[in-house]
């Protein structure tokens, strides 16, 4: 089947059924690991809200008025967090229950291990019962690690997770209750109960990450610790030194490098404030302005339905977190509009994932990453905000540059004008919306802290949803008062808040297991050498075949090395979520880039891009297998035409290697300008290339053509850019010529 003719393959002409909140409700369940909450009821539902409820309260209060001090405040909000993650997340269903039960046996001898460990190293210096109950736990560990469903309900707590649950809030308090005798009077000493404590902290963490986000990420964790333990015994350049569990839990549990590192801190600072705005601006109304925004900016013209859904997912990314939420809650709309104006199931399911993904990148709230990122550089949350603008409006040039070009392939009209909101309409009920959005982002570039603003944003939303209210009596009836945050409202909204901290806290715990390891063997190290060493060898390889020096050898080490990147990035981040997707490869994949004399905060940015890719990447491409959920399209198909609509995001990061003025780094107006004009041109060329069509079809050498000269826009080279631009200049205009001034003799070429 011809490449364009696959796209519309799939096509139906009548709408997807309108789904039930229930339904896109378990939807987000089913592909967001970090939404698959319990249904719980009764007494036990209303203990986990008042403790979600005061959790946030608690965040609330702190970004306000000052946070506690670094190891307290983490140390408290890990003890809510992991109290809360055992009752609040179900265990995982075993889908392959060969491959669950052997990697139960693993986990089970790994948890088995740390507990032996521990009690041989502390020998004689603790009662013997204390060994023996290390052992236990370590025994119930493994058997909740078994794919056995009746140890565990889908809605309702078992047995095995409440003693998980106490030690999971205990391990965690422990450090806050005797934080001055363990931080203060005896740091540097710690005693052998700390280190019993410190074993059962590991325990849970792994499997704390295992129950909310699967298995790959706390695979990753227990490697990293053995890869620690056994470090002698490990071959050639990985080979180090080896640890003991002592030292492991000095440095993992009782210090700042491990589960309470700058991971956890972030996240109790930074992210938790922002993802509890984000939900309070969702149920504030804010999410439905921003979908009537689009239809207006968008509506009207050729594939109306895809445009809007680019922009309402731009704008609701802003505000998201989620690429899978924000996938199924703007696709509930736009997906079946698309579906019944004439797109497949299958490019509108993608489009709305592509869309929905780009939001993580999009100043000025680019998702957790984005926040982690500027603590690990130092660098203002402000200046970031800046550096994201050119390359995030790359991505959704191309998105929309191939929604164009589809729309016009498969000659679809905009929506009607009777069903395009009047622009002064939707402002006049809800411009009281915007004012917390607006004024967050405001102090975000004044250079306060992003809590500070976080808090003016969460307190004005609230504020500001009463205005309807208020106003109504003085004849100001047209405001949207359906959005009010009434206390019922508002207490969901705080629980729903604390909630959505949970996954992503328990797999930045999982993280800092990564990062710890990586700051004790240099692991980082090591594998960036890895990397420089095979594009070194590849590059030399490869230079001697490149005829009249075209391509230097130093420019072609670069490329492979940036390829190699890109592939590890994408691979590593295959079922992990952005954030610590982009900690392990800040660890381990960026300080290979270093070595070419690459600045930090361009490398940063390109691991960054490559980590939120995985999410439209098949095999694991959960935010395209949501949105094929709502359609009914092939999720496989679906993933993959998603992956080819976010190619901008896929290049950009190669734009901004070469062209750092892009990020506005060692600027000069000649590179700004000359990077712009050959970015725009690259973007065009391979969305026309990839679609099939400009303004009539094209042809197999034409599409051939024009991809090779857009990929060689990327490089940025003077000799590239005027061959590649000249070539895509004539195929195009060509083009325009036939679409637009058909001639009696011209043939069309059919779409490949």
């Amino acid at each position: 089947m011809t490449q364009s003719n696959a796209i519309g393959a799939d096509r139906s002409d009548s709408a997807t059924p309108e789904m039930h909140q229930a339904e896109l409700d378990g939807l987000i369940k089913k592909f967001d690991n970090e939404s698959n909450f319990r249904d719980l009821k009764g007494v036990l539902k209303w203990l986990v809200t008042i403790t979600c409820v005061v959790l946030s309260v608690f965040h609330i209060y702190t970004a306000g008025f000052g946070l506690l001090n670094e190891i307290s405040h983490r140390t408290v909000h890990m003890a809510f967090i992991m109290g809360l993650l055992f009752i609040v997340f179900p265990r995982r269903p075993p889908k392959h229950l060969r491959v669950n039960a052997v990697l139960s046996l693993v986990y089970g001898a790994f948890y088995l291990l740390i507990a032996y460990q521990l009690v041989s190293a502390l020998d004689g210096m603790i009662p013997a019962w204390w060994g023996w109950g290390i052992y236990g736990f370590a025994l119930l560990m493994s058997i909740s690690a078994l794919p056995i469903a009746a140890l565990g309900g889908r809605n309702k707590p078992s047995w095995i997770d409440w003693p998980l649950m106490l030690a999971g809030a205990g391990f965690s308090a422990y450090l806050v209750i005797f934080f001055k005798d363990i931080f203060i009077v005896n740091i540097g000493f710690p005693k052998s109960f700390d280190y019993l404590m410190g074993g059962i902290a590991i325990m849970l963490v792994i499997e704390g990450a295992r129950r909310t986000m699967g298995e790959s990420l706390s695979i990753i964790g227990v490697l990293a610790l053995l890869y620690a333990m056994f470090g002698t015994q490990m071959p050639g350049m990985m080979a180090h030194r080896g640890y003991d569990i002592i030292r492991l839990v000095e440095h993992l549990y009782l210090g700042t490098e491990g589960i309470y590192g700058i991971a956890i801190g972030v996240v109790a600072t930074y992210v938790f404030h922002f993802v509890l705005f984000g939900v309070l601006a969702q149920a504030s109304g804010l999410g439905q302005l921003f979908i009537e925004l689009a239809t207006v900016v968008a509506g009207r013209y050729a594939g109306g339905p895809a445009k809007v859904s680019v922009v309402s997912s731009g704008f609701f990314g802003m505000i998201s977190g989620s690429p899978v939420a924000n996938t199924v809650t703007t696709g509930a709309f736009t997906i079946p509009m698309m579906k019944k104006y004439g797109f497949s199931g299958r490019f509108a399911a993608a489009t709305e994932a592509a869309s929905s993904c780009g939001g993580q990148v999009t100043p000025p709230i680019m998702g957790a990453s984005a926040f982690v990122m500027s603590e690990m550089l130092g660098v203002p949350y402000n200046e970031l905000i800046l550096v994201a603008i050119i390359p995030a409006a790359f991505h959704y040039l191309a998105t929309l540059c191939m929604v164009h070009f589809e729309a016009r392939r498969l000659n679809l009209k905009g929506m009607p004008a009777d069903q395009i909101p009047q622009l002064g309409n939707v402002l006049a009920r809800h411009w009281h919306q915007v004012i917390p959005l607006v004024v967050m982002v405001t102090l975000l570039l004044m250079q306060f802290t992003p809590f500070l603003a976080a808090f003016w944003g969460i307190i004005l939303t609230v504020t500001c949803s009463y205005i309807p209210l208020i106003l109504r009596p003085l004849g100001f009836t047209r405001l949207d008062h359906e959005s009010v945050l009434t206390p019922k409202r508002l207490v969901a909204a705080l629980e729903e808040g604390s909630k959505q901290s949970i996954a992503i806290t328990a797999a930045c715990a999982c993280v800092g297991f990564l990062l710890g390891v990586t700051t004790l063997t240099g692991l980082g190290f090591k594998f960036s050498g890895a990397i420089v060493g095979l594009a070194v060898d590849f590059g030399t390889t490869l230079s001697a075949f490149i005829p009249f020096d075209l391509i230097t050898t130093d420019s072609l080490t670069l490329f492979i090395a940036l390829i190699l990147v890109a592939l590890a990035c994408i691979l590593m981040g295959a079922g992990i979520p952005t954030t610590p997707t982009y900690i392990i490869l800040a660890a381990i994949v960026a300080p290979a880039l270093d070595d070419f004399g690459i600045a930090l905060l361009a490398s940063h940015f390109f691991i960054f891009y490559y980590g939120v890719l995985a999410d439209v990447t098949p095999p694991v491409a959960l935010a395209a297998y949501a949105g094929a959920g709502i359609s009914g399209s092939d999720p496989m198909a679906t993933g993959v035409t998603a992956f080819r609509l976010s190619m901008g995001k896929a290049l950009v990061p190669f734009m901004f290697i070469y062209a750092p003025s892009l990020l506005f780094l060692d600027f000069t107006w000649t590179e700004f300008i000359l990077a712009m004009v050959s970015g725009i041109m690259c973007i065009v060329a391979l969305s026309a290339a990839y679609i099939g069509f400009f303004s009539a079809p094209l042809s197999r050498l034409e599409k051939t053509v024009l991809s090779l000269a857009g990929l060689s826009l990327v490089a940025h080279n003077p000799w590239f850019l005027a061959i590649s631009g000249t070539l895509v200049v004539l195929i195009l205009g060509r083009n325009y010529r036939i679409g637009h001034y058909p001639q009696p003799t011209a043939i069309k070429a059919k779409g490949v």
